[in-house]
């Protein structure tokens, strides 16, 4: 479905709260709530969202292993495991 079609202004949700939220709860796509013609909000189902917040979460974690290769602050896996290795055995 194209998001034209999920554009609504406030009005329209005040008026077709459950139903919106039903329909959210049955998959559909996010809804774009309008104010004064202005697009304001977006709603959608917890589980999109926090399906969507995990996305953004592990692509910053992308975003920073790229950085950080780039900027040289990497070292052999054999030598990082070794350092976890005497932390653990450190607090025991």
């Amino acid at each position: 479905m194209k998001i034209a079609d999920r554009v609504k202004p406030i009005s329209y949700l005040k008026a077709h709260a459950p139903e919106i939220i039903r329909g959210l709860s049955e998959g559909a796509d996010p809804v774009v709530i309008t104010l004064h013609g202005e697009a304001r909000a977006v709603l959608q189902d917890v589980a999109q969202y926090e399906e969507t917040q995990e996305t953004l979460a592990l692509l910053k974690v992308l975003a920073l292993t790229n950085q950080q290769v780039e900027q040289g602050k990497v070292r052999p896996v054999s030598e990082a495991f070794q350092g976890i290795r005497e932390r653990i055995k450190n607090q025991a």
